[in-house]
């Protein structure tokens, strides 16, 4: 629990819906469904064992494992002992498990039973940890062995609740530290900015738990007593993905680019009941306008809104709301509430409206630090702003467009080249179902932009004189893509986004 006049956190919504609507489901994952009465039972019992096996306000507990309830439960049980969650990439190896539990200093595991050995090999170069508790081994028994009683910690809501590890494409990864008011200000930030709480009656992300857009997307469901659906882990199945939002009558969804472009392809779409479904929402990636035409034109009953930010930031910072996104196509939107933004240079003066910048952020949803890295956290807080690293334009209307990442940007010839806006010009190309462009050595000009593209029909791929051609009339000279490659698909890492370090040491020529 809270101090008394303190506000709330995660774990006191549950125990207040199990006294309001005790019968309600709250969580359903395909093994399972969980009413709040049951969920909250749950997470008293194993708070309760967390905290005989030594867990104190204050330590923290790593959870790794595949999507389902137990990961939820695990969340809203460390809430409850008064201690802070590290949710974990199931899909790292040994090692790099090993170097999330020693930067955190967990305490305690709770792992599923696929990842045993992993575990047990990153716990032993992890000496902080005292306790293992095994999803699919000893986790029920844990439970029925722990008294339901609730357990009674005063936990202030700027407390952290969350070390979040950033995705590491660019190095070792950070854990961004997020409160209870962090999340919970998010939560309502996101539902009055939307202007409606009741899209969020039944949710589904496709998104892994471990991933901010996986726990963040619950908070407005939890504090409205909603119905959240947890999707399997593992290979995307679009197909069975549609039958769960008919089946469940989900009324709004959050998936990336990648899925929900799959997901439009689904053969005999319209023969399956979406009518409840009120708003689609996309993030973590970058989507194409021929994408978002694309979702506008298969939900014509559905708003289709683009969720922009990053894990440091709750996430999200600003939204594309359903009305404008015929109207303003492309945008990421304004800024959500409580959200304050600007667009710098490197001196960290403004610049003018439609030039390119740094967006930057005060908010109090913004992440307290990374944890133990005090000079990562000056670094990123310069000026008292936090510093994106993305680069935008803003419209006449106040809509902000993003351009690039500030590390991805292309130099040719003194010439700023924005792979965003190359990338969206080629996406256009009907031959082309995905394509990243990212800058290559070139002995003249610096560097040249590169495109790799993964074609919509893998036996009639675009050549690269035909791309060429497209972009002539799209493109400004220096902007166009020197060189093309051909993929199966773009490497990712698990929160969707290109690795574009991979790329770049693959295809440079």
């Amino acid at each position: 629990m809270t101090l008394p006049g303190h506000g709330m956190t995660m774990s006191d919504l549950v125990a207040r819906h199990a006294r309001t609507s005790p019968d309600a489901e709250a969580l359903i994952d395909a093994r399972s469904r969980r009413t709040y009465r049951e969920l909250d039972e749950r997470v008293n019992r194993l708070a309760t064992a967390l905290t005989a096996r030594g867990v104190s306000p204050g330590d923290r507990v790593a959870v790794l494992g595949l999507n389902g309830t137990e990961v939820v439960e695990s969340w809203l049980a460390t809430l409850r002992s008064g201690a802070i969650a590290v949710p974990v990439n199931f899909r790292l190896v040994a090692g790099e498990i090993a170097y999330v539990l020693r930067d955190s200093g967990a305490k305690t595991v709770i792992a599923g039973e696929a990842f045993t050995g992993a575990v047990r090999e990153a716990c032993g170069a992890a000496p902080s940890v005292t306790s293992v508790i095994t999803i699919g081994g000893d986790y029920e028994s844990v439970l029925a062995a722990a008294p339901p009683r609730p357990v009674e910690h005063a936990v202030p809501d700027t407390a952290p609740a969350f070390i979040m590890y950033t995705s590491g494409t660019t190095g070792a990864p950070k854990g961004a530290v997020l409160t209870h008011r962090n999340l919970l200000l998010h939560a309502f930030s996101s539902i009055v900015t939307q202007g409606e709480a009741d899209p969020y009656r039944v949710w589904m992300s496709a998104a892994p738990l471990f991933h901010i857009a996986g726990l963040s997307g619950l908070l407005p469901v939890l504090i409205t007593g909603g119905k959240s659906i947890i999707p399997p882990s593992g290979g995307f199945d679009p197909a069975a993905t549609v039958r769960t939002l008919a089946e469940e009558g989900v009324t709004s969804c959050f998936m990336v680019p990648a899925q929900w472009r799959a997901v439009c392809a689904v053969p005999g779409l319209g023969g399956f009941d979406l009518s409840r479904l009120r708003r689609l929402s996309w993030g973590a990636a970058p989507a194409s306008t021929t994408l978002l035409q694309t979702m506008i034109d298969t939900f014509p009953g559905a708003d289709v809104c683009s969720a922009f930010g990053q894990t440091e930031c709750s996430p999200v910072t600003t939204l594309l709301r359903g009305e404008d996104a015929l109207r303003k196509i492309g945008s990421v939107g304004t800024p959500i509430l409580n959200v304050e933004v600007r667009v710098v240079d490197d001196a960290m003066n403004d610049v003018p409206r439609g030039d390119v910048g740094e967006i930057v952020y005060r908010s109090p949803m913004v992440m307290k630090e990374y944890w133990n890295k005090p000079a990562e956290t000056a670094e990123a807080f310069q000026g008292g702003w936090f510093h994106s690293g993305d680069l935008v334009r803003q419209d006449e209307d106040g809509y902000f467009y993003v351009v690039d990442r500030k590390k991805d940007m292309i130099i040719s010839g003194g010439e700023n080249i924005y792979c965003a806006e190359v990338e969206n010009a080629l996406a256009a190309h009907p031959r082309i179902s995905e394509v990243a462009v990212v800058g290559v050595p070139h002995p003249k000009w610096g560097e040249t932009p590169l495109a790799v593209v993964v074609p919509a029909d893998p036996a009639n791929p675009p050549a690269e004189a035909d791309v060429d051609a497209f972009a002539r009339t799209r493109l400004a000279a220096y902007k166009r893509p020197r060189h093309l490659r051909i993929v199966d698909a773009l490497p990712r890492n698990p929160s969707g986004k290109v690795l574009k370090t991979a790329l770049r040491e693959e295809w440079n020529p």
